[in-house]
């Protein structure tokens, strides 16, 4: 892969039911499915609103959901890269736990 450079931060993120939406500190808003995030998309309100920037801004963090986005792969289009083996056993431990 080249060496991309992102210089927009993360400033503001907000989750809704069908698009990630991440206000950047050049300017641009970037809306992407929910639906490339499975476990955002599973996710409850509260959890999906209990976010924090991480990296100054490179990225958002949920622990709730144990979900990591960088800016750089919401800039390149790439949806998460999480396997389905490990989407099924994370979603599993959130029914036995009655998540």
């Amino acid at each position: 892969m080249s060496s991309l450079t992102v210089e927009a931060r993360a400033q503001k993120v907000l989750v809704e039911d069908d698009a990630l939406i991440v206000d950047l500190s050049d300017g641009r808003t970037i809306s992407v499915p929910i639906a490339w995030y499975p476990r955002l998309l599973h996710g409850k309100t509260e959890e999906r609103n209990n976010w924090r920037l991480i990296g100054d801004g490179e990225g958002m963090h949920w622990p709730d959901l144990d979900e990591d986005i960088s800016v750089q792969n919401l800039l390149l289009g790439q949806p998460s890269g999480e396997s389905q083996a490990s989407f099924k056993q994370w979603l599993e431990s959130r029914e036995a736990c009655g998540s």
